[in-house]
């Protein structure tokens, strides 16, 4: 195979053994993406490949090495990632010259003496990062280096230094001024109503409005308009090509998040009219969501966000003289509507108090009576979820296409679909046969319709029409835990990261165990049914196997035993007797899955035992730097409270339930672990590397012979 020709090489193809010698024959590559991969054998020479300008291999198993003698030898380079490879000696000077250099990202190396910025760095250059090397000095001559420096972690910073440099939230880069598409007016602006924004050509209109998210763009330099009048010119010319109605596109306030993506606010514009139709939207919204467009080189991967759009109705002409009297109508509407609304919450709770509480098992049976070959007319309405029918969600998936489908599971396939409104959504359709079966498929509908927290996944709603099962959830676009901490993501996961991960999940069960009314057992808490969103936010998901607990709170005796074996809380597999505690051992087993990224039972080892077996607390990080992420960088100044952190973690495995703490004392401990982690509870850590990846069945489970979410032997025990 000849890639002679090759502009990019891609990332996250799961590679291993030795990159070939001859990779520098690739003279017209552009963008070398081998990061988070298993590569071996020495650190690429490239030499002679003069057109690269953007070059990421971080996250590899490469041979420790010196500084290459390549690094100075690319004149087109903008990017350069080479994080945690074994990289040692000095960093040549000449580095920092080159002339269109912007972001050097080398941490956890072994970059060691004097950093020698130089006097004639590139004006170009915005961003060094060099945390956790072996750095002892840093000389920089004439003009100072002002742009964002990172040397935590290394030796110049452990005498006391009080330098920038060296504190635990690196400056950012000078504030730009915030760019926005500039209007083209040619006299005064017209004066817009509220509903309607200025469009760059100077009309007045109701745009369709999201977020960008670009995940390894080539440059770092935000001030460069250049960049997003390309990005604007060729957008336009994509709609207009697929026949949108656009009439013009608006950018503005672009930023780098602390997942490394840079963020871009769009707008688009309708041609010819004040505003959009629904199939405008839905057009739009496809290209746009499915990656249909595909941005200028520069820009790199992208997913996009969308805002509900809403679509004006018309209104007939005879109403029109009466637009004068609405302010008036409104307000006496209001105001008696407050009225009613404080009569009605009254006679609630009068009502409420008389009435007898219903019991668990009329609660949790009030859709078992559900026909699943019903028509979607004769569905239930339930809070929180509407019913689609057959019809909608073909059309929303484009026919349930090839290009939408996003992954699969043990109930059938997942895929990605655009409402009219422009929200993106994830549609599960069961599959004949498939694990989960009708109960579980209504135990998800009545459990998840009646949640509503932002570390639990959202269901927007169901399908019971022509005989199909399908489910509708909110997009969730960066996958699963369990992808991002086996590499598969493309999300590289720092100790900060993990632990506000973790935190969020917490927070998710122990609202289902402490808020939701009844309490709610998940049953199946593992890192696969952990899902991120596009700021990495937790979102517990997978309600198939969960169960009401009784009014009181206290545990049910079951007849099966189901979970995921790794997982399963052992105390509940003898027993069968349900509680809470069960989702905390589930939870105990998923804090160490996060500090080893080891899956908790392969090949007969089984990851509590494994860290019982080698726990020394006389030890720095308890001496489990042989179990430790190599991701995480095994330091003891990089991974604060890692040793409270095991100690939570192995109370939560205990075998007796009742020696567990709840998830509510859990979610306290991890917010105290976060703060001597040197962050808040919501703190993010700014050490993420770019990830370009599209996003993967995060709603798909894991294979059958993998991970088993369904029954398991049974070992009754009859109650007392």
């Amino acid at each position: 195979m000849k890639l002679n020709k090759c502009r990019r090489f891609d990332n996250n193809n799961q590679l291993s053994g030795p990159v070939p010698t001859n990779i520098n024959n690739l003279t017209k590559l552009a963008e070398l993406h081998l990061e988070n991969n298993g590569l071996t054998g020495p650190l690429p020479d490239l030499t002679g490949m003069s057109a690269l300008s953007f070059v990421d291999m971080s996250n590899n198993s490469f041979n420790a090495s010196d500084s290459p003698a390549w690094l100075t030898a690319l004149p087109s380079l903008t990017s350069l990632y080479l994080e945690n490879l074994q990289i040692g000696g000095q960093l040549p000077q000449e580095l920092f010259t080159l002339p269109a250099i912007q972001t050097l990202k080398l941490r956890g190396n072994r970059f060691n003496g004097t950093l020698n910025i130089g006097s004639d760095f590139s004006s170009q250059l915005q961003t060094i990062d060099l945390q956790d090397n072996q750095i002892e000095a840093i000389t920089v001559g004439g003009t100072q280096y002002n742009k964002k420096l990172i040397l935590l972690g290394n030796p110049i910073c452990n005498q006391g230094n009080n330098e920038q440099y060296c504190k635990a939230a690196p400056q950012s880069n000078p504030a730009a001024p915030p760019y926005a598409t500039p209007k083209n007016c040619s006299g005064l602006p017209a004066t817009c109503l509220s509903s309607q924004l200025l469009s760059p050509s100077c009309t007045c209109a109701v745009p369709y409005k999201g977020t960008l998210f670009f995940r390894a763009p080539s440059f770092s330099d935000l001030s460069n308009e250049s960049y997003y009048h390309l990005l604007e010119k060729d957008m336009k010319t994509k709609f207009l090509s697929y026949s949108a109605p656009v009439d013009s596109i608006a950018l503005h306030n672009p930023f780098v998040d602390v997942n490394n993506n840079l963020q871009l606010s769009l707008e688009v514009f309708p041609g010819g009219k004040v505003q959009f139709g629904a199939q405008d939207i839905s057009d739009i919204g496809f290209i746009l969501s499915n990656q249909t467009y595909k941005p200028p080189a520069v820009f790199g991967p992208y997913y996009f966000i969308a805002q509900s759009y809403r679509i004006a109705t018309e209104v007939p002409a005879s109403k029109k003289s009466k637009a004068n009297k609405l302010p008036l109508i409104v307000g006496v509407a209001a105001g008696g509507a407050v009225v009613i609304a404080v009569l009605l919450l009254v006679i609630f709770f009068i009502t409420r108090r008389k009435r007898e509480p219903k019991k668990t098992e009329e609660r949790s049976q009030s859709f078992a009576s559900l026909d699943m070959k019903s028509t979607s007319t004769s569905v239930p309405q339930l809070r929180g979820a509407r019913t689609f029918t057959f019809a909608e969600l073909k059309k929303i998936t484009n026919n349930f296409s090839e290009a939408n489908d996003i992954g699969n599971g043990g109930f059938g396939k997942v895929y990605r679909g655009t409402l009219p409104t422009g929200q993106l959504i994830a549609v599960k359709r069961s599959q004949e046969g498939s694990l989960q079966g009708s109960l579980e498929f209504r135990t998800e509908i009545e459990l998840l319709s009646r949640v509503h927290h932002k570390n639990v996944v959202s269901l927007l709603g169901f399908c019971l029409d022509q005989g199909e099962q399908m489910l509708v959830y909110e997009y969730i676009p960066n996958g699963t835990l369990k992808e991002s901490l086996t590499g598969k993501s493309g999300v590289r996961l720092d100790w900060k990261r993990r632990l506000r991960v973790i935190l969020g999940t917490a927070k998710g069960i122990a609202y289902l165990h402490e808020l939701a009314d009844p309490p709610i057992v998940h049953r199946d808490i593992k890192s696969s049914n952990v899902l991120l969103d596009e700021r990495l936010n937790a979102k517990v998901s997978d309600f198939g196997l969960s169960k009401l607990l009784g009014e009181d709170g206290r545990g049910q005796v079951t007849t099966q035993v189901k979970g995921t074996m790794g997982y399963l809380d052992p105390e509940y597999y003898m027993t069968q007797q349900l509680t809470e505690k069960s989702d905390v051992y589930s939870f105990g087993v998923l804090l160490l899955e996060m500090i080893t990224a080891k899956k908790p039972l392969e090949r007969g080892r089984y990851i509590v035992r494994e860290v019982l077996a080698a726990l020394d607390r006389s030890k720095d990080l308890y001496g489990l730097h042989d179990l430790l992420d190599p991701v995480l960088g095994a330091s003891p100044t990089s991974l604060g409270g890692l040793e409270q952190y095991v100690d939570l973690a192995l109370r939560c495995v205990e075998e007796a339930g009742a020696d567990r703490p709840s998830m509510g004392e859990a979610v306290s401990e991890i917010e105290r672990i976060t703060r001597m982690a040197g962050g808040g509870p919501e703190s993010a850590s700014e050490s993420m590397s770019y990830a370009s990846r599209t996003p993967r069945h995060p709603y798909g489970g894991d294979s059958p012979s993998e991970y088993s979410g369904g029954g398991l032997p049974s070992s009754r025990v009859e109650p007392k």
